[in-house]
């Protein structure tokens, strides 16, 4: 494995992926080198270099990152608890390497399939039981798949099967053997493009001090020569930096300004439906892109819910399915499973959450240390009584009274 080495290993170069022009690898090319409908080239660098796009991937990496996970062990009486001995909780939980963090590795793997469709990592193993992830660079991968559809990796010469690699893919429905997922770069070409355009048109209209073009005219005819050392004089005397002073005219000249503002083009109302348009394609709320145009506080509480739901748990849940398949043998998976701690992203509203908790304890319906553990706190010795708060006896008390009781 000479890539994953300290000193870096030049990638074999494969003939038959550069020379097929139906390729996933002439796919990647022409994607990178693409044009957009608004005439702009969005490579990486220039899609990190819009901010709407820039926040919305971020937020979403980052997030799968900030996100603990554990690994569980299923009991027979259908409790759950950390499986702290397995290898896996480590990885997953602590470092995944010497020198990465499992949130490190979560951050990179899930930045490639956002940009990209397609991240990698690969699980190497000691004794046959996992030892390490490491983040692999998706340009290092190449993807084939059998016959019967299961994927083949070959990463610096050596094949690899799903069971030691971690792969998460958007979705390409174009693709029905999904051998290349379609990542932000390519479904948000036209949306970047347009905001990168509409960035550039608003530098140079900023620029020169906000001060647009304006006919200076004379009376009588001027000859070119003439016209052409006025035009440079005023240039000289009222352009660039020393716009904004005063101008005398002599000879009858007049200056009139073109009316022009960026308003009368509707740049602003362009600039905010961009927002959207790539809040829509990553599924990252526009008050979390900075747009409160439209914000207040009860909604920003449930957009910042909306994308826990919706734009990061698909994340979240793809990840738990990939270190399952490459952490776990198919018998531990019968028994074990890989949970992210949630609790803090769903605080965005701590007032409705405390009144929920208050309520299922009030009902018997959870238990001291049920809420406990969902707020991420140590169990209680007394806190596995289903009795609510209120009253001094348990909840649900459905034990029948002695037959010689009085009714």
């Amino acid at each position: 494995m000479g890539w994953f080495s300290r000193k870096s290993a030049p990638v074999a170069e494969v003939k038959s992926e550069l020379t097929d022009c139906t390729s996933d690898s002439w796919a990647a090319l022409c994607d990178a080198f693409a044009i957009s409908a608004s005439g702009v080239t969005v490579t990486v660098d220039a899609l990190m270099r819009c901010p709407p796009a820039e926040a919305a991937v971020s937020i979403t990496s980052n997030s799968t990152a900030g996100v603990s996970c554990r690994l569980l062990q299923d009991d027979a009486d259908d409790s759950e608890r950390a499986a702290k001995q397995h290898p896996a909780y480590q990885l997953v939980h602590g470092f995944s390497n010497e020198w990465m963090s499992a949130g490190e590795i979560r951050r990179r793997v899930t930045l490639d399939a956002i940009i990209f469709g397609d991240g990698f990592a690969l699980v190497t193993r000691t004794a046959d039981r996992p030892a390490e992830i490491l983040y692999v660079p998706r340009q290092v991968v190449v993807l084939e798949y059998k016959p019967d559809g299961e994927p083949v990796y070959r990463i610096d010469g050596r094949e690899y099967g799903p069971a030691d690699v971690i792969h998460l893919q958007t979705p390409n429905p174009s693709n029905p053997l999904q051998q290349r997922g379609l990542g932000l770069l390519h479904t948000g070409r036209d949306a970047i493009g347009l905001a990168i355009l509409l960035e550039r048109s608003a530098s140079q209209l900023f620029k020169n001090n906000s001060r647009p073009g304006g006919v200076l005219s004379f009376k009588g005819s001027l000859n070119p020569v003439a016209a052409g050392r006025i035009a440079q004089m005023w240039r000289s005397a009222h352009g660039g930096d020393k716009s904004g002073g005063i101008a005398v005219i002599d000879n009858e000249g007049k200056y009139e300004p073109i009316a022009f503002s960026s308003v009368d083009s509707q740049a602003i109302e362009q600039r905010a439906f961009v927002v959207s348009e790539i809040s829509r394609l990553t599924r990252v709320p526009a008050t979390l892109l900075s747009d409160m145009s439209r914000a207040t506080w009860s909604n920003s509480v449930q957009l910042d819910l909306q994308f826990v739901k919706y734009g990061l748990q698909p994340w979240l849940r793809a990840w738990c399915d990939a270190y399952a398949r490459t952490l776990l043998t198919p018998e531990e998976r019968a028994t074990m499973h890989f949970e992210f701690d949630l609790s803090q992203l769903l605080m965005a509203d701590p007032a409705a959450r405390a009144t929920a908790f208050g309520q299922y304890r009030s009902a018997g319906v959870m238990t001291a240390n049920d809420v406990r553990r969902e707020l991420n706190l140590p169990p209680l010795p007394d806190g596995d009584v289903l009795a609510s708060p209120h009253v001094q006896s348990p909840a649900n008390d459905n034990t029948q009274p002695p037959k010689d009781q009085a009714a």
